[in-house]
């Protein structure tokens, strides 16, 4: 059970990391966080394209996976 519990670490460890990568790339809807790291910059370009609706849907995927491993991690602490 160690060996699963440390592969759900490192992998609780690198899809969060890579959630944070991927919620920073957004395009931002006005004035917060994103417009600090330059998200203001490319708001004349228009509607939704097809590279934010591929990165609006490899953030969800990414997200549920997280979701899953912390779920999983829970229940190898309660039952394991």
């Amino acid at each position: 059970m160690d060996y699963v519990r440390w592969f759900l670490n490192a992998l609780l460890v690198m899809t969060s990391c890579f959630l944070v990568l991927l919620i920073l790339m957004h395009k931002g809807r006005g004035g917060g966080m994103s417009d600090m790291f330059g998200g203001g910059m490319s708001s004349s370009l228009g509607g939704s394209s097809v590279a934010e609706r591929n990165l609006n849907r490899i953030t969800i995927a990414v997200a549920v996976v997280w979701i899953t491993v912390i779920v999983g991690l829970g229940l190898l602490v309660r039952f394991g």
